[in-house]
């Protein structure tokens, strides 16, 4: 009986003893995420106009250093073409941003949608005095957003399905311009504003039906942007600058690195 508790001691003692030599156990290291083959296509959201800091491309794109593409593809990507382009609509993409795409490609981001709704006509309209003329406006943007868009979108999606068979294809939406009740003086009235967010609440409805249909995944920036719009204490957008109209309604560097990028992130996996 004295041998059996002995013998007991003993291994509980040379177990403890290898256990100490051992160390601390470790939980298996997470699984590092591979790098991928990215593409950014799209409009002037995308190409980071607004942002500062453009490249030299003889173009007129507008690319910016600091738009959420390169920023995250600096983090994450292995290869990466940036042909995302000022002012670019869905014909626009179509015909001349979708060469980098392959059967290898891992990622596709795009937004698009604002300019062929007519976008910059309706914020010149609403930008000068008078209500009626913003909302009839809006209303002709409303038109277009259903009638010519989603055909457009269509087309559009399913090109860069057909180049990109593998591809995660991630659909980023536009911000609500205006923070109503704000700390803006003059310039649009709070109607006005609210007629101009509506219309994006309208534009991005559309642009996320049509890439569910196609099996793309819609980010939605609103939420994001929340707190951050023209006439809030801390905007991420760029109001009417008469001097540089191109960058007026379009996302600062805080935009693209604290709104855009997060919700790229998020979403590129």
């Amino acid at each position: 009986m004295r041998r059996s508790r002995i013998a007991s001691s003993a291994s509980a003692f040379l177990l403890a003893a290898a256990c100490a030599f051992a160390g601390p156990t470790r939980a298996p290291a997470a699984p590092s995420r591979a790098a991928l083959d990215y593409v950014a296509l799209g409009d002037s959201y995308s190409a980071g106009v607004g942002a500062g800091s453009y490249v030299s491309s003889g173009t007129g794109c507008l690319r910016s250093r600091r738009a959420y593409p390169v920023l995250w593809a600096a983090a994450h990507a292995s290869s990466f073409s940036f042909t995302a382009c000022n002012g670019a609509g869905t014909s626009d993409v179509l015909a001349k941003q979708l060469g980098p795409l392959s059967p290898r490609t891992d990622l596709v981001s795009i937004s698009v949608g604002g300019s062929d709704s007519g976008y910059a006509g309706v914020m010149a309209t609403c930008v000068l005095p008078g209500t009626t003329a913003c909302k009839s406006a809006v209303t002709r943007a409303h038109s277009v957003m259903d009638g010519a868009l989603p055909a457009n979108l269509d087309r559009l999606y399913s090109a860069i399905r057909t180049k990109a068979p593998a591809a995660r294809v991630v659909v980023l939406g536009y911000p609500h311009f205006y923070q109503l009740h704000g700390a803006c003086r003059g310039g649009l009235h709070d109607t006005e504003r609210a007629a101009l967010n509506e219309a994006v609440d309208h534009l991005n409805s559309v642009i996320a039906k049509r890439a569910a249909e196609h099996g793309f995944t819609f980010a939605d920036v609103r939420t994001a942007f929340t707190g951050h719009e023209i006439c809030s204490s801390s905007p991420w957008l760029r109001s009417v600058d008469w001097l540089n109209l191109t960058e007026s309604y379009h996302p600062t560097a805080s935009g693209q690195s604290l709104g855009y990028l997060p919700l790229l992130a998020d979403t590129a996996w």
